[in-house]
């Protein structure tokens, strides 16, 4: 017998809030302490139940190397616990302090054309350099022994938004350390010369430290090497991340970690990063001026709950008006804070944390939002929206051990999304996140839910596995999807997909040479287009669609056409097929079609497959169910500017209002309606 509360606790960011979290970082070392007393007044008011703390205050708590100043955390950890807000608490160590650069000039980051970057800034930091290790490791000892029992900790925060201005280091000790990674992952020089393939361009290397990383060069770099170079950069930064949870783990093994993750970040493999955090955390800033933002955002959201394994997440990052990054920064209107926030909880999230507290006064974010604005909490609409979310998410509670199901699955393979994405490619207009955004946005406008995986993944459970441009494949992958569809799945894969293998050597034997028996066909040669170049199509049905991106010159073998070429001398052969392959089926798009020939193809994959909308709404209504062992929780989110009517197939008690629905319900512009019922 399952015993369904320790379930429950399981789902917890952590069972010492069993609560949504909501609060945001809160920087005291930018302000007086007269501020620190009413700020834990107003987080009161406002509902807030936890801050981020300390994220960009190495240079207050080591001023000087090996000199600690602990008293000014120390007051504010216990002022906040005193009213009772839990801390998540960074290592400090994403910024690190000016004395670091003076002292060990070597830690600072080199760029690919040799200029060494400067202090003034943030990240700057080599993350194979020592001097920075060291230091770093050294601090994060310091917390973790100073706070361990602290009653406010609740969660190490490490480092942040790890590789967002530094991915990747080409200076002399980050080449040292490339050629030991090399060591490890081949062994032999040898075997990285055949990996490599370096008998083209007279690129053979003799000893190992012949080496460096794909620093400028006259013109197009090794593909390997550069692959090579992403997979280690990616390792680099979380064996810096690894150094400091391993620390936390000894000292604090009960307080889980994150680091924040920013959605579909390319320099980093999430899937690797995700395996070594307790709570997947995510920083999210739309652009509200974007009227299709929220689709984007959505297919992030539903990839961080993907990367937890279906655990709830939480929303560590957003703003509540405008950022200040942008070349132009235009505010979230009236109620759209409230929405995108509701829409991270519909995805699995159990938090909603922003950037920041209090809107700084100086610094190169003092036009970034916050909580508590320039203009202060008196006669302010940004407090008041921030105040009203605050008093409604405790009714959220019921939710909190509940997820997310879905049918259908997003392969989504980082290591492809480098390689496709390099020099010297039929097209480089074939970009990874256009693509799969478009099999999301028609999926996500009938509500239909997905998952991201991993391409080592179990697909058990799935009905639908989408695989848009699985350009570089190993054995296990083709193998796991021809089985998958063998045993009654459908599978959908786009152009340029198995085409190389993991060492971005060209799988010979005819396109996609890993994928011919399960979709039936060849691929003889491919033609990608320049821009504003298009085609169209001919489906079976006679109806004409425009396509653009890319053409396939398809043989079958063994599948049927769906659609036909109309334009060029490939004219007549096909352009989208459908294969019986086992007991399931497999498509295959030799093109980029337009969106209503890509809604139509979904359409007819999830009518085929069995896979229905959560529920019919209207237009611009996002529907997402999350379910526990017994209840089911329907998110109900208007995007659009009018006043929508939702028809409801059973009674719902709405945990919002504590109104009870059982025909219908009416929601506003922007408005949110949370829908609890039996399974």
């Amino acid at each position: 017998m399952i015993d369904t509360r320790t379930t429950e606790m399981q789902e917890l960011i952590s069972p010492k809030l069993p609560h949504i979290f909501y609060g945001g970082d809160y920087n005291p070392e930018q302000w007086p302490k007269a501020t620190w007393q009413e700020d834990v007044r107003l987080m009161q008011e406002a509902g807030v139940n936890v801050v981020s703390l300390g994220i960009f205050a190495w240079a207050w708590l080591e001023p000087r190397p090996g000199e600690y100043h602990f008293e000014w955390l120390d007051e504010i950890m216990d002022l906040l616990h005193a009213h009772g807000i839990m801390v998540d608490l960074a290592t400090a160590t994403a910024s690190p302090p000016p004395w670091l650069a003076k002292l060990h000039p070597e830690s600072l980051p080199v760029t690919a054309d040799g200029v060494r970057l400067s202090p003034g800034s943030r990240q700057q930091y080599c993350p194979s350099n020592h001097a920075y290790r060291e230091a770093a490791q050294a601090l994060v000892k310091q917390l973790a022994e100073r706070y361990r029992d602290h009653p406010a900790l609740i969660l190490w925060h490490i480092g942040n938004e790890y590789g967002c201005h530094i991915p990747d280091c080409y200076c002399d000790q980050s080449a040292a350390a490339f050629r030991e990674w090399l060591q490890q992952r081949y062994g032999t020089i040898e075997a990285l010369n055949d990996a490599w393939g370096t008998a083209f361009w007279s690129q053979r290397y003799g000893t190992w430290d012949e080496i460096n990383p794909p620093r400028a060069a006259p013109t197009f770099i090794n593909p390997t090497q550069q692959l090579d170079w992403r997979r280690f950069s990616s390792d680099a930064l979380l064996e810096c991340y690894e150094q400091e949870r391993s620390i936390l783990k000894e000292i604090t093994p009960d307080v889980p970690v994150t680091t924040n993750f920013m959605g579909f970040f390319k320099p980093l493999d999430y899937w690797k990063w995700a395996r070594r955090e307790d709570v997947v955390s995510n920083d999210s800033y739309p652009d509200p001026s974007d009227p299709h933002s929220h689709v984007a955002q959505a297919m992030s959201y539903d990839l961080m709950r993907s990367l937890g394994g279906g655990k709830p997440w939480l929303l560590m990052e957003q703003v509540t008006s405008q950022v200040q990054w942008r070349p132009h920064n235009p505010l979230k209107r009236p109620g759209q804070m409230r929405l995108l926030s509701y829409q991270a909880l519909a995805r699995g999230a159990n938090g909603i944390m922003f950037f920041q507290w209090r809107a700084s006064q100086a610094g190169a974010e003092k036009f970034h939002g916050g909580m508590v604005p320039h203009v202060g909490t008196a006669n302010s609409r940004v407090w008041d929206e921030v105040r009203k979310l605050g008093a409604e998410l405790p009714r959220l509670d019921p939710l909190l051990a509940a997820r997310v199901p879905a049918d259908i699955a997003i392969l989504l393979d980082w290591e492809s999304w480098w390689a496709v994405e390099q020099d010297a490619k039929p097209s480089q207009d074939v970009r990874v996140l256009s693509q799969i955004l478009s099999y999301y946005a028609p999926l996500f406008m009938r509500n239909i839910t997905v998952d991201f995986v991993p391409p080592n993944a179990d697909l058990h459970g799935y009905k639908v596995v989408l695989a848009p441009n699985l350009y570089m494949v190993r054995d296990d992958i083709a193998q796991t999807l021809e089985q998958f569809v063998s045993n009654g799945g459908t599978l959908v894969m786009s152009f340029f997909s198995g085409i190389v293998d993991e060492r971005d050597h060209i799988l010979l034997g005819g396109y996609p040479a890993p994928f011919r028996r399960v979709l039936g066909l060849r691929v003889e040669e491919f033609d990608p287009y320049v821009p504003g170049q298009t085609n169209h199509i001919r489906m079976s049905d006679g109806s004409t669609y425009t396509c653009d991106l890319w053409s396939d010159v398809i043989d079958l073998e063994g599948a049927e056409a769906l659609a036909y070429w109309t334009d060029d001398f490939y004219a007549g052969r096909p352009a989208i097929t459908r294969h019986a392959f086992g007991q399931g089926i497999s498509y295959y798009l030799g093109t980029r079609p337009e969106q209503v020939c890509m809604e139509q193809i979904l359409e007819q994959v999830c009518n085929e497959a069995d896979v229905r909308p959560v529920l019919a709404v209207p237009p611009g209504v996002e529907v997402v169910r999350r379910e526990n062992a017994d209840r089911s929780f329907l998110f109900v989110l208007n995007h659009t500017t009018s006043a929508v009517e939702i028809g409801l197939n059973q009674t719902a008690h709405n945990l919002l209002t504590g109104e009870e629905h059982s025909e219908r319900v009416t929601l506003q512009s922007r408005a949110v309606a949370v829908l609890e019922s039996g399974r």
